[in-house]
């Protein structure tokens, strides 16, 4: 049993104040499987009141309205979440496991994580890379789903802020590098492509002193789950080449990013804007006391200096705030 410290701060500066800010927040860890949230706090700037939800994947979303003059907002998030160990997973399954994931995809509804989705949409470039994986159903399904999840972490460079939070598939494809969320998308796409159902998972990673993982300590994660017979849904993380485990803390499940996006929202103003993001997860073996604090990292002072910085010129009246690449 592990138990994880998560802080999550978002912080948005504008160059001129806005009238109104409306935001909507997945940052609340789940409870289900191997993973239970013990705590979630979370505190925004300028104070308002905040509301919250769950959609029908059992997701936590909070949402709020500061209606009133800001130059600044900022979000903190902070949870404590119990992992349990997860039992390993095989390299492969039985000879008539095709068979049998069609007849759990018949009784069941998994038709939103088989069709195409926004970032998940099939073009020529993936069907060109699912050609040179050798994507279609042969062997059983989970040793396919060990290749795919190899093959692009063999085939793409991780390189952050080389795609936008709203890059299309293509951007990553042709240059051959990306984030998680690309890989995660690609991913997707290749699978749904010979009918496995597939979801989009956002949420935090633990990085150990000997992890050696690709992605960036400081930023959110995405990974991919898959539905398999006899194994339900099982996490693949193309970006590091894992199976997820219990450094895996999920948060949120969707169709794609456009589900899940960390923050997203709206202002009011004639004005442009920044957004600085800054995650720290820390590792205990023994509960942490709820009251307990975490230490603020001495490298988040960056973020508030890098926010006093002149402002980039105006932008329109309506801007649309879709967070964080992942």
């Amino acid at each position: 049993m592990v138990f994880y410290s998560i802080r999550h701060l978002t912080k948005y500066v504008y160059s001129q104040p806005v009238s109104e800010s409306v935001m909507e927040v997945r940052m609340h860890p789940r409870s289900d499987s191997n993973q239970r949230c013990l705590s979630f706090t979370l505190s925004v700037s300028p104070r308002c009141r905040v509301f919250s939800y769950r959609d029908h994947l059992a997701n936590n979303i909070h949402h709020f309205d500061i209606p009133g003059q800001h130059s600044q907002l900022v979000i903190v998030a902070e949870s404590l979440v119990e992992q349990q160990p997860l039992a390993g997973i095989p390299l492969s399954l039985g000879p008539d496991s095709w068979q049998e994931l069609d007849a759990l995809i018949a009784e069941g509804d998994y038709w939103e994580m088989l069709l195409p989705s926004e970032f998940t949409t099939p073009t020529a470039d993936l069907l060109q890379l699912a050609n040179r994986l050798n994507v279609v159903r042969r062997d059983d399904p989970l040793s396919l789903l060990h290749e795919i999840k190899h093959g692009i972490y063999e085939h793409f460079d991780y390189t952050p802020r080389s795609t936008r939070v709203d890059s299309p598939i293509d951007e990553a494809l042709l240059s051959r590098n990306g984030v998680c969320q690309d890989f995660a998308h690609i991913m997707i796409a290749l699978v749904r492509h010979v009918g496995i159902p597939c979801r989009y998972v956002s949420g935090y990673l633990y990085h150990g002193k000997e992890s050696h993982d690709r992605s960036t300590t400081d930023a959110t994660h995405a990974w991919v789950e898959a539905l398999l017979p006899q194994l339900g849904w099982v996490g693949f993380d193309p970006t590091n080449d894992l199976i997820a485990g219990d450094r895996h803390i999920r948060t949120a499940l969707g169709r794609d990013y456009a589900d899940v996006p960390p923050t997203g929202g709206i202002f009011r103003g004639r004005t442009s804007s920044e957004m600085y993001v800054a995650v720290q997860v820390n590792a205990s073996q023994t509960a942490p006391s709820l009251d307990q604090e975490m230490p603020i990292p001495e490298d988040w002072s960056i973020l508030v200096e890098r926010a006093q910085a002149p402002p980039p010129p105006a932008e329109p009246l309506l801007q649309l705030q879709q967070a964080q690449q992942q």
